[in-house]
């Protein structure tokens, strides 16, 4: 990531381009640098490409769910200008996108779900009391991919060191538990913005079988799938990803080159 990081009014973010908005949330255990491709690729071709950081671990405990994190979104678009935006998320990223389009549905052109959670989802449940075991928290963090070697070291070190510094711990239990409560079922047969979803055939975090059921609940989506592929299809196959957003974007919003 060639980018600095941008430091307003609060916020913390990396932008790049100019065009339609797209704005990609980052999930629970990821971190801006989960979208690197994305955000080069889409940056180059039309679109204003922008990452907040989420506040995950800085919001007051009692206000550390998926509403308030949604809430978030929306001061950052308002503080931004934005409208008319089209917003991608994995895993948790795609639920607050969800929850987000579902309050402001007049504002959210199109949505991007990659191992969206917001249905059901496998987390690390019982991994937390072995949180000070390191071989078993790489374990835990390769299962999340088809090709364990994605998990770097640098990507086990920060699921570690969230796992061991217990007000991160104390959050990330908040918003799984928060995500559980917010489950969209109910809500998602009224979204009727263009939605992509875009899942791994091999994710164990956000099964195929939640991709289906996304696929059958939003009206207006279409499913991609990506073979040998886990939960973080953009970290883990970045050009196919991006070879399967890039005509989806073109087809819906008509500005790719």
């Amino acid at each position: 990531m060639k980018y600095t990081l941008k430091k307003e009014n609060g916020y913390s973010y990396l932008e790049s381009g100019t065009g339609k908005p797209l704005i990609i949330l980052h999930g629970l255990m990821g971190n801006l640098s989960n979208f690197d491709y994305v955000f080069d690729h889409f940056s180059e071709l039309g679109y204003q490409v922008i990452m907040p950081e989420l506040p995950l671990y800085t919001m007051p405990l009692l206000k550390t769910n998926v509403k308030n994190l949604s809430k978030f979104v929306k001061d950052f678009v308002k503080f931004k200008g934005l409208d008319n935006y089209i917003l991608m998320g994995n895993s948790l990223g795609g639920h607050i996108a969800l929850y987000h389009a579902k309050m402001n549905p007049k504002n959210v052109a199109g949505l991007v779900l990659t191992g969206s959670s917001g249905l059901y989802e496998n987390s690390m449940g019982e991994s937390y009391p072995k949180r000070g075991d390191y071989e078993y928290i790489k374990k835990k963090a390769e299962d999340v991919f088809y090709d364990p070697k994605i998990a770097t070291k640098q990507v086990v070190d920060d699921v570690f060191e969230t796992l061991n510094n217990r007000n991160k711990l104390i959050r990330t239990i908040a918003i799984a538990k928060s995500a559980i409560r917010h489950n969209m079922a109910q809500d998602l047969p009224n979204m009727t913005m263009p939605t992509c979803l875009i899942w791994g055939k091999n994710d164990t975090v956000t099964p195929p079988d939640v991709a289906e059921e996304f696929h059958r609940l939003l009206p207006n989506s279409e499913l991609f799938w990506l073979d040998k592929c886990g939960h973080a299809p953009m970290m883990e196959h970045p050009e196919k990803f991006n070879q399967l957003l890039e005509p989806w974007l073109l087809k819906h919003f008509n500005l790719a080159a």
